[in-house]
């Protein structure tokens, strides 16, 4: 960064430029961790006779435990995305009206969950439900780390409880799926053939002032050989929704790569499933009784409300660090 010249690329440069402030804060979280912990080790000898400390010393114990956590979350990105953004899209599945409202209650938690994480996101596009909630909805999550953390909670999401809409308040199920792709730059290659695309514009919808109301500005793009659909509304222009629909294409047909490579090491390992590709992974019970339970990992958690609000740092954490012995195993 200090060679003449560095900031000739701007773009080269900008990505140089974040790794070197990941790394920085990662070597500062670590040199913070070790004077903590040599903080420690003084006050521990300190409230063998002074009862007085032995709070502090607790508190001060649960917060380096809280740090080594991150830090241990931190080395099990190793995919070559992972540090970087994402797109996301929430999709109601089976289940009609109910998963429609799923679908924005899903759409809530991980939004809920991105503040909590820090993460800037915008959305860029959002279907209305016909009677309540979302067919769909796409929002980008940028942060480190997003693409590697959100990865994980790719999948289908299940549903149980007593239907609003039901007016004789049966129990039902209802399912939504989540797809996230990495969201790259420029620099990355992917192919894409302008005459394998089919592009639709449409009349924008929901907020977004008059203008998007009264003119044909979002955008529909179809890559015919793979059936895969992107759309944007949420910028000012036809243009820049376009842009931003074909960032996504690409980013989509990354997915895509991606999700052919687990596949192909699943069948050399002899394994059966698609490395969790599109499975259902979770079932959120909200009656009789209220509990979340991974379906990978085995992970549960009474508080289905605390879930629902965006604590997922359990539930993700320990999907990584199964995912990582696997790998280690394989």
């Amino acid at each position: 960064m200090q060679r003449p010249g560095f900031w000739d690329d701007q773009e080269t440069a900008a990505r140089t430029s974040a790794r070197h402030a990941t790394a920085q804060r990662r070597l500062e979280s670590f040199r913070g961790l070790e004077a903590e912990i040599g903080d420690l080790a003084e006050l521990a000898e300190l409230a063998t006779t002074d009862d007085s400390m032995a709070s502090e010393l607790d508190s001060q114990l649960g917060s380096i435990e809280a740090r080594l956590a991150q830090l241990e979350e931190a080395r099990l990105f190793s995919g070559e995305y992972d540090a970087g953004a994402a797109v996301v899209t929430v999709r109601a599945g089976a289940g009609g009206t109910d998963s429609q409202d799923w679908a924005e209650m899903l759409l809530r938690m991980y939004l809920r969950w991105a503040e909590r994480r820090g993460f800037q996101t915008a959305m860029k596009e959002a279907a209305e439900g016909e009677e309540a909630g979302i067919k769909s909805a796409t929002f980008t999550a940028e942060g480190e780390n997003a693409y590697g953390l959100f990865a994980a909670e790719r999948g289908v999401h299940r549903l149980v409880r007593i239907s609003p809409f039901d007016a004789q308040k049966r129990r039902h199920t209802a399912f939504a799926q989540l797809d996230v792709a990495p969201l790259v730059d420029d620099a990355v290659e992917i192919e894409v053939d302008d005459e394998e695309l089919r592009v639709d514009t449409y009349r924008a919808s929901g907020a977004g002032g008059q203008h998007v109301n009264k003119t044909d500005s979002a955008v529909r793009i179809t890559h015919l050989p793979t059936g895969i659909v992107v759309q944007c509304q949420n910028e000012r222009s036809q243009l820049q929704n376009r842009q931003t629909a074909m960032r996504f294409l690409r980013a989509r047909l990354l997915e895509e790569e991606e999700r052919k490579r687990a596949e192909e090491l699943a069948s050399e390992r002899g394994e059966q499933k698609s490395a969790e590709w599109g499975s259902q992974i979770r079932s959120y019970t909200l009656h009789p009784t209220q509990r979340v339970k991974d379906h990978r990992t085995g992970f549960e958690a009474g508080n289905a409300a605390g879930v629902l609000d965006g604590d997922l740092d359990g539930f993700v954490r320990s999907y990584l660090l199964r995912s990582a012995a696997g790998a280690a195993d394989g």
